[in-house]
Protein backbone atom coordinates (compact mmCIF):
# COMPACT_ATOMS: atom_id res chain seq x y z
CA UNK A 1 0.00 0.00 0.00
CA UNK A 2 1.49 3.80 -1.20
CA UNK A 3 0.83 6.24 1.55
CA UNK A 4 -1.76 9.27 -0.66
CA UNK A 5 -0.55 12.53 -0.62
CA UNK A 6 -2.17 15.41 -2.71
CA UNK A 7 0.92 16.76 -3.65
CA UNK A 8 3.92 17.99 -2.97
CA UNK A 9 3.31 21.38 -3.24
CA UNK A 10 0.47 21.42 -0.58
CA UNK A 11 2.52 20.53 1.89
CA UNK A 12 5.23 22.61 1.33
CA UNK A 13 2.53 25.30 1.45
CA UNK A 14 1.63 24.01 5.18
CA UNK A 15 4.93 24.22 6.46
CA UNK A 16 5.36 27.81 4.99
CA UNK A 17 2.22 28.90 6.13
CA UNK A 18 2.96 27.26 9.71
CA UNK A 19 6.51 28.94 9.59
CA UNK A 20 4.67 32.51 8.80
CA UNK A 21 1.95 31.71 11.20
CA UNK A 22 4.79 30.82 14.19
CA UNK A 23 6.91 34.21 13.26
CA UNK A 24 4.17 36.38 13.45
CA UNK A 25 2.90 35.18 16.53
CA UNK A 26 6.38 35.95 18.15
CA UNK A 27 6.90 39.09 16.40
CA UNK A 28 3.13 40.19 18.05
CA UNK A 29 3.55 42.63 20.29
CA UNK A 30 1.54 40.53 23.10
CA UNK A 31 1.50 41.62 27.17
CA UNK A 32 2.08 39.38 30.22
CA UNK A 33 -1.59 39.49 30.35
CA UNK A 34 -3.00 36.41 31.33
CA UNK A 35 -5.35 36.34 28.27
CA UNK A 36 -2.40 37.06 25.89
CA UNK A 37 -0.21 34.46 27.10
CA UNK A 38 -2.68 31.83 26.54
CA UNK A 39 -3.48 33.37 23.12
CA UNK A 40 0.35 33.07 22.54
CA UNK A 41 0.14 29.71 24.02
CA UNK A 42 -2.47 28.33 22.16
CA UNK A 43 -0.63 29.96 18.75
CA UNK A 44 2.47 27.91 19.37
CA UNK A 45 0.57 24.60 20.09
CA UNK A 46 -1.46 24.58 16.06
CA UNK A 47 1.76 26.07 14.79
CA UNK A 48 3.67 22.38 16.41
CA UNK A 49 0.56 20.33 14.98
CA UNK A 50 0.89 21.95 11.55
CA UNK A 51 4.39 21.63 11.07
CA UNK A 52 4.43 17.86 12.01
CA UNK A 53 1.16 17.06 10.28
CA UNK A 54 2.61 18.25 7.09
CA UNK A 55 6.15 17.13 7.90
CA UNK A 56 4.98 13.16 8.20
CA UNK A 57 2.87 13.99 4.85
CA UNK A 58 5.60 14.88 2.93
CA UNK A 59 8.59 13.00 4.12
CA UNK A 60 6.60 10.02 3.74
CA UNK A 61 4.46 10.53 0.51
CA UNK A 62 4.72 8.16 -2.58
CA UNK A 63 6.31 5.38 0.07
CA UNK A 64 4.97 1.84 0.44
CA UNK A 65 4.11 0.91 3.96
CA UNK A 66 6.03 -2.29 4.14
CA UNK A 67 9.42 -0.93 2.84
CA UNK A 68 12.55 -0.44 4.97
CA UNK A 69 13.23 2.86 3.79
CA UNK A 70 9.38 3.81 4.53
CA UNK A 71 10.21 2.39 8.15
CA UNK A 72 13.54 3.89 8.21
CA UNK A 73 11.90 7.51 7.21
CA UNK A 74 8.48 6.98 9.75
CA UNK A 75 11.62 6.53 12.57
CA UNK A 76 12.93 9.94 11.76
CA UNK A 77 9.68 11.70 11.44
CA UNK A 78 8.59 10.39 14.75
CA UNK A 79 12.01 11.86 16.38
CA UNK A 80 11.50 15.02 14.89
CA UNK A 81 7.94 15.68 16.00
CA UNK A 82 8.92 14.30 19.10
CA UNK A 83 11.58 17.13 19.90
CA UNK A 84 8.61 19.50 18.81
CA UNK A 85 6.29 18.35 21.32
CA UNK A 86 9.04 18.37 23.63
CA UNK A 87 9.67 21.89 22.87
CA UNK A 88 6.52 23.39 22.46
CA UNK A 89 5.78 21.69 26.23
CA UNK A 90 9.07 23.20 27.85
CA UNK A 91 7.97 26.75 26.32
CA UNK A 92 4.63 26.49 27.12
CA UNK A 93 4.89 24.76 30.60
CA UNK A 94 1.86 24.01 32.65
CA UNK A 95 -1.22 21.54 31.41
CA UNK A 96 1.60 21.00 28.20
CA UNK A 97 4.38 19.19 30.69
CA UNK A 98 1.20 17.62 32.01
CA UNK A 99 0.19 16.39 28.84
CA UNK A 100 3.96 15.32 28.01
CA UNK A 101 3.85 13.02 31.07
CA UNK A 102 1.26 11.44 30.34
CA UNK A 103 1.79 10.60 26.61
CA UNK A 104 4.91 9.65 27.27
CA UNK A 105 3.65 6.94 29.96
CA UNK A 106 1.75 5.74 27.19
CA UNK A 107 2.66 1.76 25.96
CA UNK A 108 1.13 2.60 22.58
CA UNK A 109 3.26 5.68 21.18
CA UNK A 110 6.18 4.90 19.42
CA UNK A 111 9.32 4.47 21.49
CA UNK A 112 10.65 7.73 19.62
CA UNK A 113 7.77 9.84 21.22
CA UNK A 114 8.24 8.14 24.74
CA UNK A 115 11.82 8.30 25.29
CA UNK A 116 12.36 11.84 24.01
CA UNK A 117 8.82 12.92 26.08
CA UNK A 118 10.19 11.03 29.32
CA UNK A 119 12.65 13.55 30.08
CA UNK A 120 9.43 15.63 30.70
CA UNK A 121 8.68 13.44 34.17
CA UNK A 122 11.61 15.68 35.84
CA UNK A 123 13.43 17.73 33.82
CA UNK A 124 11.94 20.75 32.32
CA UNK A 125 13.36 24.28 31.18
CA UNK A 126 13.50 25.64 35.25
CA UNK A 127 12.92 29.12 36.51
CA UNK A 128 15.20 31.95 37.32
CA UNK A 129 16.33 31.98 40.93
CA UNK A 130 14.93 35.36 41.37
CA UNK A 131 11.31 34.11 41.12
CA UNK A 132 12.05 31.44 43.39
CA UNK A 133 13.68 33.78 46.18
CA UNK A 134 10.80 36.38 45.62
CA UNK A 135 8.04 33.33 46.27
CA UNK A 136 9.70 32.20 49.34
CA UNK A 137 9.58 35.53 50.56
CA UNK A 138 6.74 37.12 50.16
CA UNK A 139 5.08 33.32 51.16
CA UNK A 140 7.63 32.35 54.47
CA UNK A 141 8.22 36.27 55.68
CA UNK A 142 11.93 35.50 54.84
CA UNK A 143 14.98 35.15 53.11
CA UNK A 144 16.14 32.11 51.79
CA UNK A 145 19.59 32.41 54.24
CA UNK A 146 17.64 32.81 57.12
CA UNK A 147 15.49 29.86 56.64
CA UNK A 148 18.14 26.82 55.51
CA UNK A 149 21.58 26.47 55.86
CA UNK A 150 22.05 25.90 52.40
CA UNK A 151 19.76 25.73 49.11
CA UNK A 152 20.27 24.40 45.67
CA UNK A 153 19.20 27.17 43.72
CA UNK A 154 19.52 23.96 40.55
CA UNK A 155 16.16 22.55 40.80
CA UNK A 156 15.96 18.38 41.79
CA UNK A 157 13.27 18.18 39.69
CA UNK A 158 11.70 21.19 37.45
CA UNK A 159 8.21 19.27 35.94
CA UNK A 160 4.56 19.73 35.15
CA UNK A 161 3.36 23.42 37.17
CA UNK A 162 6.03 23.26 39.93
CA UNK A 163 9.38 23.02 40.35
CA UNK A 164 11.44 21.45 43.72
CA UNK A 165 14.35 22.16 45.07
CA UNK A 166 16.81 20.51 47.99
CA UNK A 167 17.72 22.09 51.13
CA UNK A 168 18.44 22.18 54.62
CA UNK A 169 16.80 23.44 57.45
CA UNK A 170 18.98 25.16 60.27
CA UNK A 171 18.32 22.00 62.69
CA UNK A 172 20.04 19.85 59.92
CA UNK A 173 16.68 18.65 58.31
CA UNK A 174 16.94 17.78 54.86
CA UNK A 175 13.93 19.12 53.15
CA UNK A 176 12.13 18.99 49.28
CA UNK A 177 10.31 22.87 49.04
CA UNK A 178 7.99 22.71 45.70
CA UNK A 179 6.55 26.37 44.44
CA UNK A 180 5.14 27.56 41.48
CA UNK A 181 5.41 31.52 40.34
CA UNK A 182 1.55 32.43 40.67
CA UNK A 183 1.44 34.93 37.71
CA UNK A 184 2.30 32.28 35.11
CA UNK A 185 -0.76 29.98 36.34
CA UNK A 186 -3.74 31.89 37.21
CA UNK A 187 -5.06 31.48 33.13
CA UNK A 188 -4.76 27.89 33.78
CA UNK A 189 -7.42 28.03 36.70
CA UNK A 190 -10.30 29.11 34.30
CA UNK A 191 -8.91 27.36 30.92
CA UNK A 192 -8.42 23.81 32.06
CA UNK A 193 -9.32 21.22 34.62
CA UNK A 194 -10.42 21.27 38.14
CA UNK A 195 -7.35 18.97 38.46
CA UNK A 196 -5.38 21.48 37.33
CA UNK A 197 -6.54 23.97 39.80
CA UNK A 198 -6.16 21.65 42.37
CA UNK A 199 -2.20 21.33 41.83
CA UNK A 200 -2.01 24.79 42.28
CA UNK A 201 -3.28 24.63 46.23
CA UNK A 202 -0.07 23.24 47.94
CA UNK A 203 -2.39 23.89 51.28
CA UNK A 204 -4.43 21.10 50.25
CA UNK A 205 -1.74 19.07 48.29
CA UNK A 206 0.06 18.23 51.99
CA UNK A 207 -3.63 17.39 53.20
CA UNK A 208 -3.51 14.72 50.80
CA UNK A 209 0.11 13.98 51.94
CA UNK A 210 -1.08 13.24 55.55
CA UNK A 211 -4.40 11.13 54.28
CA UNK A 212 -2.20 9.17 52.58
CA UNK A 213 0.28 8.64 55.32
CA UNK A 214 -2.38 7.83 57.78
CA UNK A 215 -3.68 5.36 55.61
CA UNK A 216 -0.51 3.64 54.60
CA UNK A 217 0.60 4.09 58.41
CA UNK A 218 0.72 0.43 58.87
CA UNK A 219 2.41 -0.61 55.53
CA UNK A 220 6.07 -0.68 55.82
CA UNK A 221 6.42 -1.07 52.09
CA UNK A 222 5.18 2.93 51.81
CA UNK A 223 6.88 6.11 52.88
CA UNK A 224 5.28 9.69 52.57
CA UNK A 225 7.17 12.87 52.98
CA UNK A 226 6.31 14.63 56.19
CA UNK A 227 4.64 17.98 55.76
CA UNK A 228 6.70 20.98 57.63
CA UNK A 229 3.27 23.02 58.34
CA UNK A 230 5.30 25.89 59.63
CA UNK A 231 7.23 26.86 55.91
CA UNK A 232 3.95 25.93 53.65
CA UNK A 233 1.69 28.26 51.86
CA UNK A 234 -0.93 28.05 48.87
CA UNK A 235 2.25 28.76 46.75
CA UNK A 236 4.72 27.09 48.80
CA UNK A 237 5.09 23.21 50.21
CA UNK A 238 8.17 22.45 52.56
CA UNK A 239 8.20 18.43 52.88
CA UNK A 240 10.68 15.82 54.12
CA UNK A 241 13.72 15.15 51.65
CA UNK A 242 13.74 11.19 50.70
CA UNK A 243 16.22 9.82 48.68
CA UNK A 244 15.70 7.20 45.62
CA UNK A 245 15.53 6.32 42.38
CA UNK A 246 12.32 6.34 39.80
CA UNK A 247 10.05 3.38 40.11
CA UNK A 248 11.21 2.13 36.58
CA UNK A 249 14.48 2.68 36.55
CA UNK A 250 15.66 -0.92 35.95
CA UNK A 251 19.51 -0.70 36.06
CA UNK A 252 19.58 0.82 39.77
CA UNK A 253 17.54 -2.36 40.59
CA UNK A 254 18.83 -4.63 39.35
CA UNK A 255 22.53 -3.06 39.94
CA UNK A 256 20.40 -3.15 43.85
CA UNK A 257 19.91 -6.62 43.55
CA UNK A 258 16.16 -5.59 43.74
CA UNK A 259 13.99 -7.82 41.77
CA UNK A 260 11.72 -5.58 39.29
CA UNK A 261 8.78 -7.79 39.28
CA UNK A 262 8.68 -7.65 43.20
CA UNK A 263 8.85 -3.76 42.96
CA UNK A 264 6.07 -3.91 40.29
CA UNK A 265 3.88 -6.60 42.51
CA UNK A 266 4.07 -3.90 45.79
CA UNK A 267 3.52 -0.83 43.14
CA UNK A 268 0.34 -2.81 42.34
CA UNK A 269 -0.73 -3.96 45.76
CA UNK A 270 -0.26 -0.45 46.81
CA UNK A 271 -2.33 1.62 44.51
CA UNK A 272 -5.19 -1.26 44.57
CA UNK A 273 -5.12 -0.91 48.02
CA UNK A 274 -6.06 3.36 47.67
CA UNK A 275 -9.09 2.29 45.29
CA UNK A 276 -10.66 -1.29 46.69
CA UNK A 277 -9.92 -0.31 50.23
CA UNK A 278 -9.35 2.94 51.04
CA UNK A 279 -11.49 4.92 48.34
CA UNK A 280 -8.66 7.72 48.66
CA UNK A 281 -6.50 7.57 45.34
CA UNK A 282 -3.35 9.47 44.05
CA UNK A 283 -3.90 10.24 40.65
CA UNK A 284 -0.77 10.45 38.90
CA UNK A 285 1.50 7.68 39.63
CA UNK A 286 3.81 8.05 36.56
CA UNK A 287 7.29 7.21 37.48
CA UNK A 288 8.91 10.88 38.57
CA UNK A 289 6.41 10.58 41.06
CA UNK A 290 7.31 7.26 42.72
CA UNK A 291 11.17 6.13 43.73
CA UNK A 292 12.34 3.49 45.22
CA UNK A 293 14.38 3.58 47.98
CA UNK A 294 16.86 1.38 49.28
CA UNK A 295 15.62 1.71 52.94
CA UNK A 296 12.96 -0.46 53.95
CA UNK A 297 12.11 -3.79 54.77
CA UNK A 298 12.29 -6.44 52.33
CA UNK A 299 15.31 -4.20 51.08
CA UNK A 300 13.25 -1.39 49.20
CA UNK A 301 10.31 1.08 49.99
CA UNK A 302 8.11 3.03 47.88
CA UNK A 303 8.29 6.56 48.16
CA UNK A 304 5.21 8.41 47.12
CA UNK A 305 5.83 11.93 45.88
CA UNK A 306 3.11 14.47 44.15
CA UNK A 307 0.04 14.39 45.50
CA UNK A 308 -1.55 17.26 43.88
CA UNK A 309 -4.33 15.65 42.41
CA UNK A 310 -6.01 13.27 44.39
CA UNK A 311 -9.45 11.71 44.49
CA UNK A 312 -11.44 11.01 47.32
CA UNK A 313 -13.67 8.03 45.85
CA UNK A 314 -18.07 7.82 46.13
CA UNK A 315 -17.85 5.12 48.92
CA UNK A 316 -21.42 3.71 46.83
CA UNK A 317 -19.05 4.43 44.01
CA UNK A 318 -15.84 2.12 45.61
CA UNK A 319 -17.96 -1.00 46.62
CA UNK A 320 -20.00 -0.72 43.08
CA UNK A 321 -16.02 -0.82 41.85
CA UNK A 322 -15.09 -3.56 43.87
CA UNK A 323 -18.23 -5.63 42.98
CA UNK A 324 -17.38 -4.81 38.97
CA UNK A 325 -13.72 -6.47 39.59
CA UNK A 326 -15.28 -9.53 41.64
CA UNK A 327 -17.89 -9.75 38.40
CA UNK A 328 -14.49 -9.90 36.07
CA UNK A 329 -12.42 -12.49 37.55
CA UNK A 330 -15.73 -14.47 37.84
CA UNK A 331 -16.79 -13.52 34.23
CA UNK A 332 -20.31 -12.74 35.54
CA UNK A 333 -22.03 -11.21 32.49
CA UNK A 334 -24.91 -10.31 34.24
CA UNK A 335 -23.98 -8.56 37.06
CA UNK A 336 -21.01 -7.00 34.44
CA UNK A 337 -24.29 -5.58 32.21
CA UNK A 338 -26.04 -4.82 35.85
CA UNK A 339 -23.23 -2.40 37.10
CA UNK A 340 -22.10 -0.84 33.75
CA UNK A 341 -25.73 0.42 33.99
CA UNK A 342 -24.85 1.79 37.15
CA UNK A 343 -21.80 3.27 35.84
CA UNK A 344 -23.92 5.21 33.16
CA UNK A 345 -22.40 2.83 30.13
CA UNK A 346 -25.20 -0.02 29.99
CA UNK A 347 -24.90 0.26 26.00
CA UNK A 348 -21.44 -0.88 26.29
CA UNK A 349 -21.39 -3.13 29.01
CA UNK A 350 -19.94 -5.86 27.10
CA UNK A 351 -16.07 -4.19 26.42
CA UNK A 352 -15.58 -3.65 30.17
CA UNK A 353 -13.95 -6.89 30.42
CA UNK A 354 -11.78 -5.99 27.47
CA UNK A 355 -10.80 -2.58 28.69
CA UNK A 356 -10.06 -4.30 32.60
CA UNK A 357 -8.51 -7.82 31.77
CA UNK A 358 -8.51 -8.37 27.78
CA UNK A 359 -11.16 -11.10 27.93
CA UNK A 360 -14.45 -11.07 25.86
CA UNK A 361 -17.32 -10.72 27.91
CA UNK A 362 -18.21 -14.35 26.75
CA UNK A 363 -14.32 -15.79 26.92
CA UNK A 364 -13.98 -19.58 27.19
CA UNK A 365 -9.89 -18.60 28.31
CA UNK A 366 -8.80 -18.14 31.39
CA UNK A 367 -8.23 -15.05 33.14
CA UNK A 368 -4.56 -13.27 32.23
CA UNK A 369 -4.79 -15.94 28.57
CA UNK A 370 -4.79 -14.37 25.63
CA UNK A 371 -8.23 -14.34 23.30
CA UNK A 372 -8.95 -17.96 21.48
CA UNK A 373 -8.67 -16.46 17.59
CA UNK A 374 -12.43 -17.21 17.45
CA UNK A 375 -13.16 -14.45 19.86
CA UNK A 376 -10.70 -12.02 18.27
CA UNK A 377 -12.29 -12.42 15.47
CA UNK A 378 -16.00 -11.66 16.73
CA UNK A 379 -14.21 -8.51 18.95
CA UNK A 380 -12.99 -7.15 15.19
CA UNK A 381 -16.37 -7.27 14.06
CA UNK A 382 -17.84 -5.75 17.34
CA UNK A 383 -15.34 -3.12 16.70
CA UNK A 384 -16.23 -2.10 13.19
CA UNK A 385 -19.59 -1.95 14.13
CA UNK A 386 -18.50 1.04 16.65
CA UNK A 387 -18.66 4.94 15.51
CA UNK A 388 -16.42 7.71 16.84
CA UNK A 389 -20.09 8.68 18.61
CA UNK A 390 -20.24 5.71 20.44
CA UNK A 391 -16.93 6.29 21.66
CA UNK A 392 -17.22 9.71 22.81
CA UNK A 393 -20.75 8.82 24.16
CA UNK A 394 -18.50 6.50 26.33
CA UNK A 395 -16.62 8.56 27.51
CA UNK A 396 -18.70 11.19 28.15
CA UNK A 397 -20.94 8.92 30.20
CA UNK A 398 -18.55 7.38 32.88
CA UNK A 399 -18.56 9.08 36.03
CA UNK A 400 -15.33 11.09 37.12
CA UNK A 401 -14.19 8.66 39.83
CA UNK A 402 -13.90 6.27 36.86
CA UNK A 403 -12.01 8.35 34.27
CA UNK A 404 -9.24 8.84 36.75
CA UNK A 405 -9.03 5.16 37.65
CA UNK A 406 -8.49 4.63 34.01
CA UNK A 407 -5.92 7.54 33.53
CA UNK A 408 -4.32 5.82 36.60
CA UNK A 409 -4.46 2.28 35.19
CA UNK A 410 -2.63 2.67 31.97
CA UNK A 411 -0.09 4.81 33.86
CA UNK A 412 0.47 1.71 36.13
CA UNK A 413 0.05 -0.98 33.51
CA UNK A 414 3.03 1.08 31.68
CA UNK A 415 5.48 0.86 34.46
CA UNK A 416 4.53 -2.49 35.40
CA UNK A 417 5.25 -3.52 31.78
CA UNK A 418 8.65 -1.73 31.44
CA UNK A 419 9.46 -3.79 35.32
CA UNK A 420 8.88 -7.04 33.31
CA UNK A 421 5.37 -8.25 35.25
CA UNK A 422 3.25 -10.39 33.74
CA UNK A 423 -0.41 -9.50 33.39
CA UNK A 424 -1.22 -12.22 35.67
CA UNK A 425 0.11 -9.40 38.42
CA UNK A 426 -1.96 -6.64 37.77
CA UNK A 427 -5.45 -9.25 37.69
CA UNK A 428 -4.73 -10.86 40.64
CA UNK A 429 -3.81 -8.16 42.28
CA UNK A 430 -7.17 -6.12 41.81
CA UNK A 431 -8.90 -9.42 42.32
CA UNK A 432 -7.39 -9.76 45.47
CA UNK A 433 -8.01 -5.94 46.95
CA UNK A 434 -11.52 -5.60 45.48
CA UNK A 435 -12.27 -9.19 47.35
CA UNK A 436 -10.53 -7.22 50.63
CA UNK A 437 -13.01 -4.02 49.31
CA UNK A 438 -15.61 -6.94 50.30
CA UNK A 439 -14.70 -7.96 52.92
CA UNK A 440 -17.44 -8.60 55.50
CA UNK A 441 -15.18 -6.61 58.26
CA UNK A 442 -14.49 -3.48 55.70
CA UNK A 443 -18.27 -3.07 55.45
CA UNK A 444 -20.07 -4.21 58.56
CA UNK A 445 -23.85 -4.82 58.19
CA UNK A 446 -25.37 -3.28 61.65
CA UNK A 447 -28.48 -5.02 63.12
CA UNK A 448 -29.64 -8.16 64.00
CA UNK A 449 -32.45 -8.34 61.58
CA UNK A 450 -33.65 -11.37 59.49
CA UNK A 451 -32.59 -9.51 56.46
CA UNK A 452 -28.95 -8.10 58.22
CA UNK A 453 -28.17 -11.33 59.09
CA UNK A 454 -28.97 -12.93 55.57
CA UNK A 455 -27.10 -10.27 53.70
CA UNK A 456 -24.53 -10.58 56.27
CA UNK A 457 -24.29 -14.64 55.09
CA UNK A 458 -24.36 -13.79 51.31
CA UNK A 459 -21.68 -11.18 51.99
CA UNK A 460 -19.14 -14.17 53.34
CA UNK A 461 -20.41 -16.82 51.26
CA UNK A 462 -19.64 -14.67 48.10
CA UNK A 463 -16.33 -13.29 50.11
CA UNK A 464 -14.55 -16.83 50.57
CA UNK A 465 -16.12 -17.60 46.79
CA UNK A 466 -13.87 -15.07 44.91
CA UNK A 467 -10.89 -15.54 47.59
CA UNK A 468 -10.89 -19.20 46.71
CA UNK A 469 -11.35 -18.40 42.90
CA UNK A 470 -8.19 -16.00 42.99
CA UNK A 471 -6.29 -19.19 45.15
CA UNK A 472 -6.56 -21.07 42.10
CA UNK A 473 -5.64 -18.75 39.97
CA UNK A 474 -2.17 -18.09 42.10
CA UNK A 475 -2.10 -21.55 42.69
CA UNK A 476 -2.10 -21.52 38.23
CA UNK A 477 0.79 -19.08 38.22
CA UNK A 478 2.51 -20.62 40.43
CA UNK A 479 2.49 -23.92 38.60
CA UNK A 480 3.29 -22.12 35.37
CA UNK A 481 6.22 -20.22 37.23
CA UNK A 482 7.74 -23.90 38.46
CA UNK A 483 7.24 -25.35 34.89
CA UNK A 484 9.47 -22.37 33.22
CA UNK A 485 12.22 -23.03 35.89
CA UNK A 486 12.03 -26.49 35.32
CA UNK A 487 12.41 -26.56 31.71
CA UNK A 488 15.22 -24.16 32.44
CA UNK A 489 17.02 -26.13 34.88
CA UNK A 490 16.60 -28.91 32.19
CA UNK A 491 17.92 -26.74 29.55
CA UNK A 492 20.99 -26.29 31.47
CA UNK A 493 21.35 -29.97 32.74
CA UNK A 494 20.90 -30.92 28.68
CA UNK A 495 23.95 -28.78 27.86
CA UNK A 496 25.93 -29.05 30.39
CA UNK A 497 25.83 -33.20 29.56
CA UNK A 498 26.53 -32.90 26.09
CA UNK A 499 29.76 -30.68 26.56
CA UNK A 500 30.72 -33.65 29.00
CA UNK A 501 30.22 -36.31 26.18
CA UNK A 502 32.06 -34.08 23.80
CA UNK A 503 35.01 -34.20 25.91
Amino acid sequence: MVSKFPAKATAAFCLITAGCFSSQANLLPFSDSPVSQGILRSSRAICTVAITVADYKYSLYGLPNDCDEYRRLLSEVHLRSAKRLLKLCEINKGFYVKAGQFVSSLRQIPKEYSLTLSSLQDQVVPYDFKVIKEVLVSNLGQDPSELFTWFNEQPIAAASIAQVHHAMLKDHQEVAIKFFPEFRFRWLVSEFTEAISLELDFVQEARNFETMSNNFRNNKVVRIPRIFWDLTTNQVLTMQFCHGHKVDDVVFLKGMKINPEKVAKKLLEVFAEMIFVHGFLHGDPHPGNILVSIEGQGGFSLVLLDHGICKKLDEVFRLEYCQLWKALILLDSRKIQHLAERFGVGKYYRYLPIIFSGRTIDSKSGIGKGMLVEEQKKLKQHLKALKMEDISSFMESLPSNFLIILRTDELLRSTVSKLGASKWVRLLTYGKYASLGLSPKSNPCSGLTSFALYTRLIGNIEYILLRLTIGVMNLVLWMEKLKRCLNKFYGKMSAAGKEAISR
